[in-house]
């Protein structure tokens, strides 16, 4: 078994696509629309959406794959937070936003979430000019807050998140890097 993490390439859009496919809705609370989730994937996640974020140079894409396939991934957002509800929240500047982290369900548990996470962390802290990182997840998604605790992220406050029809609530996590 070879596992590697490494940067996305413009090849990796359509297996990325088709990995947040299946990945994007196990991270939905109960309460969310198929439909939304459907179009949230269609529009947001889609094969063009990942060409244009593997393009811009202030997105950061990296992928796990084990044995050549595409098992998990994540996306590290550089900037200022545009959300106020964020920016009001967050005590650690400059910061990079992990703007995507999921995983294949068949991976849970694996330890390749840890692995993602630490090289997720590593390029952060090596090749940014961040000195915190913060994130958004459900609140609902308990799992997720669980891992995101044990890699040293803390609550320090929520924003919102419209899913189709639904308003969502997301925790803020943040942690200092280095």
């Amino acid at each position: 078994m070879t596992v590697v993490i490494d940067h996305a390439t413009a090849n990796d859009a359509g297996p990325l696509a088709s990995l947040a496919a299946v990945t994007f809705p196990l991270a939905c609370p109960p309460t969310s629309h198929p439909d939304d989730i459907a179009h949230f994937v269609a529009t947001e996640l889609s094969e063009e959406r990942f060409t244009q974020h593997i393009a811009d140079l202030d997105k950061i894409l990296l992928c796990l794959r084990e044995n050549g396939h595409l098992l998990a991934w994540s996306m590290l957002a550089k900037g200022f937070p545009k959300d106020e509800q964020v920016r009001s929240t967050l005590s650690i500047f400059p910061t990079i936003e992990l703007s995507k982290f999921y995983v294949h369900p068949s991976q849970h548990g694996q330890g390749s979430s840890s692995h993602l996470m630490e090289a997720s962390l590593e390029i952060a802290a090596q090749g940014t000019e961040a000195a915190g990182i913060w994130l958004g997840t459900n609140d609902r998604n308990a799992r997720a807050v669980r891992f995101y605790e044990k890699h040293g992220f803390t609550r320090v406050g929520a924003k919102t998140f419209q899913l189709g029809r639904n308003v969502e609530t997301d925790f803020v996590m943040e942690r200092p890097l280095g």
